[in-house]
Order: structure tokens, then sequence, then C-alpha cells
């Protein structure tokens, strides 16, 4: 069984075959190691192995591990979150992938004001329509965004998705595709605070497909660093 500098070594390969094939540079794809379900020894060795992106989900988990670890690499955000944990992960985290809804903004708006800190969010976008995904509908997107362009305290880098599990990645093509086109025609907008330069798709069993659709961040979990319980 490879470890996580392995799986890290194989997964960079893979991302460069992906953008061979679609002129991409390996450059512009950053991967994301989901350590949510591993130890704290485990995410140190992915930051050993030379990670620079850990992502956590679950305010309670995800702090403890940051204030052991939080002065390597960029923290992400990646799970639901709820309001009333705003201030736990409020400049811990650079990146909160799963800006959902109204009242989540307006607390990190307002936290934000407060703590003199600008979270970089992606918007969750519910491309596949699946009842059991959380996020915006693609038709609400512009809409949010309009309605939190004033926020100084957000700035929107780019869009998120997770695409249905299937055995064959092929299958998920059509929703990162979806995702890559919406967030083109957002662009147009020019909103004050949303840039959208990123795409945050692709997990384990898809990550290629999404990088040849233009991902610029992949969040893998199992495939790099396991699923122990920590």
């Amino acid at each position: 069984m490879r470890g996580v500098e392995d799986n890290y070594r194989h997964i960079l390969d893979r991302i460069a075959e992906a953008c061979a094939r679609t002129g991409r540079s390996p450059e512009e794809v950053n991967v994301i190691a989901i350590t949510k379900y591993v130890s704290l020894e485990t995410t140190r060795a992915a930051l050993d192995a030379g990670i620079m992106h850990i992502g956590e989900s679950k305010a309670q988990n995800a702090v403890p591990k940051w204030e052991q670890l939080g002065n390597r690499g960029n923290w992400h955000f990646i799970g639901h979150l709820q309001t009333n944990k705003v201030g736990a992960i409020l400049g811990k985290f650079t990146y909160l992938h799963s800006l959902d809804r109204l009242s989540l903004a307006k607390e990190l708006e307002k936290k934000g004001k407060q703590a003199g800190v600008v979270t970089r969010c992606m918007v969750q976008v519910n491309i596949s329509g699946e009842e059991t995904k959380q996020g915006l509908s693609p038709e609400e997107v512009l809409p949010f965004l309009k309605d939190i362009e004033s926020y100084q305290h957000l700035e929107v880098i780019g869009l998120m998705t997770m695409a249905p599990y299937v055995e064959d990645p092929e299958e998920t093509r059509w929703v990162f595709r979806n995702l890559r086109e919406m967030r083109n025609q957002l662009q147009k907008e020019q909103l004050a605070n949303a840039p959208l330069q990123h795409l945050s798709m692709g997990m384990s069993n898809d990550y290629e497909v999404a990088v040849e659709e233009g991902a610029t961040f992949i969040r893998i979990g199992t495939a790099l660093v396991g699923n122990e319980i920590d």
C-alpha cells in the first residue's frame, strides 16, 4: 500500500496527463488533501509530502488540527458551515468552498468586519440537481452574487460543485463542463467582489475528468490520504 508521498506523486502524474490532453498547465491545478477522516499524524504527513492545501469539513474536528499545524500550508473549509461556527473558523481557514446561502454570507461579512478579515469563498452550486446535495441551483447564483456584491469582507474567488458518484467518471463530465460554462458567463458580469477565477471540482474518483474541464482545485481524500478514523 502506497504512502501519502507516493500517492501524491501518482496523482500529480495523472493531473499532468489530463492537462496534456487539454492543453493546460499542471501548475493551474491545486491538490487539496481532504483530511477530515484521518489523524493529525496523517495530516502532518500530507504537509511533509509537499501538499500545500489541507481541507476539513467540521469545525470541531478541524480547529484542533489547525491549532497544531495551521502555520503550515493553506487551509480550506469544504463542508456545510453553520452560521454559529463562523467565528471558529474565521481567520484560520483561508478558503471556504461552501458558501450556499445569504444568512451565511451575512455572518461572514459581519464577523469579518469585526475581525478585519476577508474570507475567500467559493459559491457551492448544485449542478446535478440531486436532493442529497447542498448548494444553490444554477438559476440562483447570479441573483445571490448581486445580493452580496457590496460585501467588503467576502471575495468570491470561484464556484464549487460535487458530481454524483458513478462507476464511470466520464458520466460526470457534463457537471464539470456546466460549472465551467456558468463561471465563464458570470465573469462577464464583472461583479465587484467576485473575480471567479477558480473552479473547485473533482474528487478521488473523477478528478481527471474535472481537470480536463478546467478544475483549479481538486479535493482528494481516499486516493491521497486514505480514510482512517481519527
